[in-house]
């Protein structure tokens, strides 16, 4: 199967699928499929006393909303179309969740592992002044983030970059990328944000009534998942989800195999065993499959895939056994691995909105570097004072002391990261809760993928219409 063309005739059928449900003017739903641009760069870098020669990409689906958002992966076996298929992604998530943007996705082709930290900064650098002398990053323009073999470190190369090439505009040069470190402007939360969005997406929906219960739970208590990828967003959806809603994460799986325990796997113990050794293999404490790709066909309530696309496809999907499947990835299920999985039963809640955390957060670290202000400045002390007043009035009407162990945290007055926490929460249940409304609505939509899909696109055709393109 061929990956990238797989992965955009996927995003490409969803759309076509979603559309059938539209009443749209004549030509405006292939305006919206199609892929405004997709810029090719080729550059050369000395390095190792020769030079070396890197091709990248940075598309934009749509601009009916700017600037436009999406992260730069680093990944050797990136092309044009799987940038594209993520661009549009992009469009259809940032309208699912009301966030101002509109969809771009880059990447360099690229191993990261080939090259040391100083090599893979004068690459970046590189790169970034390509797209700056393309209108390719700018905080009003264009806002890369971290993807699959970049972070906050890359992020605060190209941030630098682009204000010594843009010296003019340093006052808001900040909010030229996303996912930054947070001494450079970043936003306590950025990176669990995908893994948290994860984590609130399966709660929201499992506290919904009007959804299928998880062995007649509303709740993760006790529940076996499967992660699949153990990267940012796979390691901490697992952590969240051990620790604070009391799944067992049963089986983790990764590119050279999995480990497993029924009893559930520590999940921080096996980061920093990953952190020493290069490999989730070998851990104490669990059972190691290597070069074993059947870890997401392992029995489980709920699997999430977290990994890269097109994981579950027509060739698998009949093997999953999972109750539901959570797409924590972008495109990891295949438009006919959809349909299979559908057929049998399984619910899928979509990478539309189940990964839209990064995106969420990463809104609100733009919005606190063009307004110069941290979430909570102005509003946290006088917090603090009324809660502190309320527990002194609680105190005088019962004759009894404010319960110890919820005392400091009734009184503190909110971190950034708390703000940024109950700002995400808020998204993705509010989120949810416009999906099923849309299904009950339209009840023939059938499932959560089609209900996102519609509700994204009639938002963008909405705003098509009003600017008149």
């Amino acid at each position: 199967m061929n990956r990238a063309n797989s992965f955009l005739d996927s995003v490409d059928q969803n759309f076509r699928h979603a559309m059938s449900f539209l009443d749209l003017p004549d030509g405006l739903a292939e305006r919206i499929i199609q892929c405004n641009s997709t810029y090719t760069v080729r550059f050369g870098v000395r390095l190792r006393g020769r030079m070396y020669s890197f091709i990248g990409w940075r598309s934009v689906h749509s601009e009916h909303c700017e600037p436009v958002k999406g992260g730069i992966r680093y990944a050797s076996n990136a092309d044009a179309e799987e940038v594209e298929a993520l661009a549009a992604l992009m469009t259809l998530k940032c309208s699912l969740v009301d966030v101002p943007f509109g969809g771009s996705k880059g990447a360099l082709k690229i191993d990261p592992r080939d090259w040391t930290p100083q090599e893979l900064e004068r690459i970046t650098r590189r790169f970034t002044q390509e797209l700056n002398k393309r209108g390719l990053i700018g905080p009003g323009v264009n806002v890369p983030a971290p993807d699959i073999g970049t972070s906050e470190r890359e992020m605060a190369w190209m941030m630098d970059e682009f204000r010594r090439a843009n010296p003019t505009e340093v006052i808001n040069s900040r909010a030229c990328v996303t996912g930054k470190p947070l001494s450079k402007g970043g936003i306590a939360g950025r990176t669990e944000a995908t893994g948290r969005g994860v984590q609130f997406a399966i709660q929201s929906y499992l506290r919904d009534t009007r959804t299928q219960a998880l062995n007649s739970c509303r709740d993760l208590k006790g529940a076996s998942v499967i992660i699949q990828g153990f990267g940012n967003v796979g390691y901490h959806a697992a952590k969240f989800l051990s620790e604070e809603d009391g799944a067992r994460i049963t089986v983790v799986a990764e590119r050279d195999g999995y480990v497993a325990n029924t009893e559930g796997l520590a999940i921080e113990a096996l980061k920093q065993h990953q952190i020493r050794t290069g490999s989730i293999l070998g851990f104490d404490g669990a059972k190691s499959f290597a070069a074993d790709f059947t870890g997401i066909e392992q029995p489980c309530d709920v699997l999430i895939p977290a990994a890269m696309e097109n994981a579950i496809h027509a060739e698998n999907a009949e093997r999953i056994n999972a109750h539901l499947v959570v797409e924590a990835a972008n495109g990891p299920v295949t438009f006919e691995g959809d349909k299979i999985l559908r057929s049998r039963g399984v619910t899928i809640l979509p990478d539309l909105y189940v990964n839209a955390g990064g995106v969420v957060v990463s809104y609100f670290e733009w919005v606190k570097n063009l307004t110069h202000i941290p979430f909570g400045l102005m509003e946290r002390r006088r917090r603090e004072r009324r809660n502190q007043t309320i527990a002194a009035a609680l105190e005088r009407m019962t004759g009894k002391e404010f319960p110890a162990d919820i005392r400091d945290e009734f009184l503190e007055g909110g971190a950034e990261i708390d703000l940024v926490r109950s700002g995400l929460e808020d998204v993705m249940r509010s989120t949810w809760a416009r999906i099923c409304d849309l299904i009950e609505k339209q009840p023939e939509l059938g499932d959560y993928r089609t209900a996102a899909y519609v509700a994204s696109i009639r938002q963008i055709a909405e705003a098509y219409e009003a600017i008149g393109i």
